[in-house]
């Protein structure tokens, strides 16, 4: 590992020019936004509470101890949109709200509604599992985001007085604390990163530090005797664990924390346990559209290749966690089976959980359904449609990494950024197909010649591919941890053209994922497609895939807000299939993504 020097680009730093993923940003600011501010405003009172706490608003908390987070998960998104986007509207009402948030802030910085109003106010930081934590650590992550869109730093003063209240209370030769639901610890190290304070980088280690020693405290979780500590990962130091276990989306902030602390203070053993749990995740416990989580019950995970696909719960938050963490792992690292995993995430497994006009949302993502299975518009645990309102505007910020060697493209997806490689400066226009062709061309512009190391993911389901430099092939470049190395003297001009090919594929299961045996899914470039019975009438629940069976691909610009659909020709007749982030956005329907298969 030598990731010193390897960087992310800023989503701030890339404009995304992608006719695919500017339509998700339109509809991310037309609706995603304003459901989220809705029902955060008139239709929960989650602001209103602050205003109640703060005693400018009669009235009683409603809600749940855990719905600040919504606020700020909601205030994210709204300052990512407003970074990549100006709307002085959109920023009033961000302001009106930090506003009311600072109006409810204790004078020792506490900051949490449900205790303030008397709610089993005299229980402060008694039971672990009442978010409290998380919800500083996500206020943390906001009030970051709000400052770096607009400048304002009033949130962000507001956020540090709380953060800085619970340092006060816990850490090395306090009280002991174990987060109930991860999150404090990647937001600490944010703060960390934006004020330089070693304060914050100390507090999230010592937080890792404190699990698995049988601190953990209350009843929601380590009182209940078919949950306890595995259910937070709290069963074992981290630097131990092997096996992902419990809930998935705390999992994923858990591992995110680590991945922070362990490039910070280059413990080896935090990065040791990383790629053990990462091969846990990915080879033994993540669904093919790139879900995880099998179990309702835990909201996670019960043994390894146990994955029931009508029952999946696959939360939307940890398939967003997924990207979260693999993204960090692939910053530590510079290997393309990271970047993988976040590609899969943004086509399938994250993208399923809102619908194509985004009003509605999945917290669960089955592969599998009997057409009762149906997105809504909110949840009394919200945490589902707001993740999605902070992560679709930040999509830009996966796409480029430096190094002191070079330049790394770690997904395709048409958009210009500019920045500085050694003591030169470079642009870079890239033009795209994903996720509907592979073609994908690069230009560089730049003052005067320029020598550096440039690193493309050859993507894990490219068999093929043709690279082309100002029109004329160019030798096939080395490979190393999944990307094509191209070390060169680049010129101002210089195009790249990258073919990846994308036929239509069939993926088998694991030989030990009981449910997917003798059955086919199917994918086509970095797409996973499912069926729905409306298009599929006559063969939906009889349909066989063989060696016999012709796949053809057709482009319906009208169809689903443009998809290519995929077409079995079987022996029982047509069989249609769309992307499966785009199923349920018509009329109630069956859907399943693994269809049998006869070998003869």
């Amino acid at each position: 590992m030598d990731s010193s020097q390897r960087k992310g680009v800023s989503f701030e730093q890339v404009t995304l020019k992608d006719s695919f993923w500017t339509k998700w940003l339109s509809v991310h600011k037309k609706a995603v936004l304003p459901v989220c501010i809705a029902n955060c405003e008139e239709k929960s009172g989650r602001i209103s509470n602050y205003r109640k706490a703060a005693g400018t608003l009669p009235g009683e908390f409603e809600g749940r101890y855990r719905d600040d987070s919504d606020v700020y998960k909601s205030l994210e998104g709204i300052a990512y949109s407003l970074a990549v986007q100006p709307d002085s509207e959109l920023e009033r009402k961000a302001d009106e709200w930090i506003d009311a948030i600072a109006s409810a802030q204790q004078e020792d910085g506490y900051l949490v509604c449900y205790f303030i109003m008397g709610v089993n106010g005299d229980q402060r930081w008694s039971d672990m599992n009442k978010h409290e934590d998380y919800c500083l650590g996500h206020m943390i992550e906001a009030a970051i985001a709000y400052r770096h869109a607009t400048g304002k730093d009033k949130f962000l003063k507001t956020a540090i007085r709380f953060a800085d209240h619970f340092l006060s209370l816990f850490g090395e030769g306090k009280r002991h604390w174990v987060t109930g639901h991860q999150e404090l610890e990647l937001a600490l190290m944010k703060l960390y990163e934006e004020t330089g304070e070693e304060k914050y980088l100390k507090e999230a280690h010592w937080l890792l530090e404190e699990r698995g020693h049988g601190y953990g405290r209350g009843e929601g979780i380590w009182g209940k005797a078919e949950w306890g500590s595995r259910y937070t990962q709290d069963d074992k130091p981290v630097r131990e664990m092997t096996d992902i276990a419990g809930h998935a989306v705390r999992a994923m902030y858990l591992y995110c924390g680590m991945c922070d602390v362990g490039k910070y203070l280059k413990d080896g053993a935090y990065l040791q346990a990383l790629n053990r749990l990462w091969e846990s995740t990915v080879l033994r416990n993540m669904y093919i559209t790139g879900g995880i989580g099998s179990s309702k019950d835990n909201e996670g995970f019960t043994a390894d290749y146990d994955r029931p696909n009508d029952t999946a719960y696959c939360e939307t938050c940890a398939a967003v966690g997924m990207i979260f963490w693999n993204h960090r792992m692939n910053l530590l690292y510079g290997d393309g089976k990271y970047a993988d995993i976040v590609e899969k995430e943004l086509y399938n497994g994250a993208l399923a959980g809102v619908s194509l006009d985004g009003k509605k949302f999945f917290y669960v993502n089955p592969l599998a359904s009997d057409g009762t299975h149906h997105r809504q518009e909110w949840y009394g645990t919200a945490c589902c449609p707001t993740q999605l309102s902070r992560f679709l505007p930040s999509v830009g910020g996966y796409l480029y990494q430096t190094d002191s060697a070079g330049l790394w493209i770690s997904q395709y997806i048409s958009s210009r950024t500019e920045t500085v490689i050694g003591q030169s400066k470079i642009a870079l226009s890239q033009q795209s197909g994903f996720p509907w062709n592979g073609t994908v061309k690069l230009r560089f512009e730049m003052e005067c010649k320029t020598s550096f190391l440039l690193s493309l993911r050859l993507p894990d389901w490219c068999k093929d591919f043709e690279l082309f430099l100002n029109g004329k092939p160019y030798p096939a470049p080395y490979r190393e941890k999944g990307y094509l190395k191209l070390m060169r003297e680049w010129d101002n001009g210089d195009e790249l053209l990258l073919d990846f090919k994308m036929p239509v594929e069939l993926v088998r299961a694991h030989p030990k994922v009981k449910n997917d045996q003798g059955m086919i899914a199917v994918r086509r470039g970095p797409v996973i497609y499912c069926a729905e019975q409306l298009d599929n009438t006559a063969v939906f629940d009889s349909v066989v895939f063989d060696r016999e069976t012709v796949f053809t691909q057709q482009w319906e610009e009208n169809f689903l807000n443009g998809v290519m659909t995929v077409v079995a020709h079987t022996k029982a007749g047509e069989y249609r299939m769309i992307p499966y982030y785009a199923w349920d956005n018509r009329e109630a329907s069956p859907m399943k993504v693994w269809v049998p298969y006869r070998e003869s």
